[in-house]
């Protein structure tokens, strides 16, 4: 099997380069608005986000930013296919202007844009990254009532467009069962709050450029990425960073279009894209030794369990199990500028 991975460095606010109900699935993560370090960027796109934040108007710059990424969402509804799924990565703000502290909801206002799209909601997950700082709380300590609850979640929107995707052929059935996960995956993957997410690919990671971009985990976008879409399908991420997404699409066996605005970016992902291959095999033999784990565990506590996987020969939870077969990287290589090719093995 044989993925392609297309680099874009331009705005996304205008994806031309796609054709409308071209993309399986969006995943990214958006500059997060009323967030300092991204005012500058957004001041870039529409000045008078930068007017209303000298002058302290919290609201007109936090709508102003709002509807730049609007534009983004606009495009990627176009190009989703009918039964696509988009997973938005988003934190809410807080910020002091004029002397008040207040919260900027980021999530509902993405949330309530897209609805308007035409977008249908799913139930969303809470990305919990918790802090055990003592001095973490904000306000005034211990004294009522002007202590705040910290932020210590991040929301992964996930929004459908049109209605359940459908498999009619019997390839696409099969392409369907063999992208499956384990049964004890399903378990943690589809719970509404995630706590694991641990950092196995972190070592690819530059953290000031994480920083800058705030991208998030590898793990993040290969477990979305396997939820959400079936090995060969096309994954866009229009907020590329550091190229975490395409990342995850590789190393799943998904073909993968990104865009970038920011040209500082393309080193380092470059060389993140060309250095996937051990990190992403690892991580698969981690899952199949886990799966092995579990079974273990499993028949000890329940008996021997009923099916087999066809592929690997180990015992399964289900029957949808039995043909799972999960890709692994052969080659990675660099077709032309901007453009990278893998080859899986199984």
């Amino acid at each position: 099997m044989k993925t392609e991975h297309k680099i874009i460095f331009g705005d996304a606010r205008n994806m031309r380069e796609l054709k409308d109900e071209s993309v399986d699935l969006m995943i990214t993560s958006p500059p997060y608005p009323m967030i300092q370090m991204w005012d500058e960027m957004f001041g870039k796109q529409n000045p008078e986000i930068t007017k209303s934040l000298r002058e302290e108007n919290g609201e007109k710059a936090f709508e102003l930013m709002h509807q730049e990424l609007d534009k983004v969402w606009n495009e990627t509804f176009r190009v989703l296919k009918n039964g696509g799924i988009a997973c938005i990565n988003i934190g809410d703000a807080t910020r002091t202007l004029k002397r008040v502290f207040q919260i900027y909801t980021n999530h509902a206002r993405i949330l309530n844009h897209c609805l308007k799209l035409g977008f249908h909601a799913l139930p969303e997950i809470l990305w919990i990254k918790e802090t055990n700082k003592p001095d973490k709380f904000m306000g005034s300590g211990m004294l009522p009532v002007g202590a705040y609850v910290t932020l210590e979640h991040e929301h992964i929107l996930i929004l459908r467009k049109d209605g359940k995707r459908k498999f009619t052929k019997p390839e696409q059935r099969a392409n369907r069962q063999k992208s499956a996960f384990f049964w004890e995956e399903r378990n943690i993957w589809f719970s509404d709050k995630w706590k694991d997410i641990n950092g196995v690919f972190q070592k690819l990671n530059d953290t000031k450029l994480r920083e800058r971009s705030a991208a998030y985990p590898p793990e993040l976008t290969y477990r979305l990425i396997s939820m959400f879409s079936v090995q060969e399908d096309l994954v866009l991420d229009p907020f590329l960073g550091t190229g975490t997404t395409t990342f995850g699409a590789m190393a799943c066996g998904r073909n993968s279009v990104g865009y970038e605005i920011d040209l500082n970016f393309k080193g380092h992902i470059e060389n993140k894209l060309m250095q996937v291959k051990e990190p992403a095999n690892k991580f698969v033999e981690l899952r199949l030794k886990k799966h092995k784990e579990f079974v273990k565990k499993r028949e000890q506590e329940k008996g021997k369990l009923k099916y087999y996987n066809k592929n690997y020969g180990f015992p399964v939870m289900t029957r949808q199990e039995i043909n799972l077969h999960i890709p692994k990287i052969k080659e990675v290589r660099k077709v032309k500028e901007n453009l990278f090719g893998v080859e899986h093995e199984f």
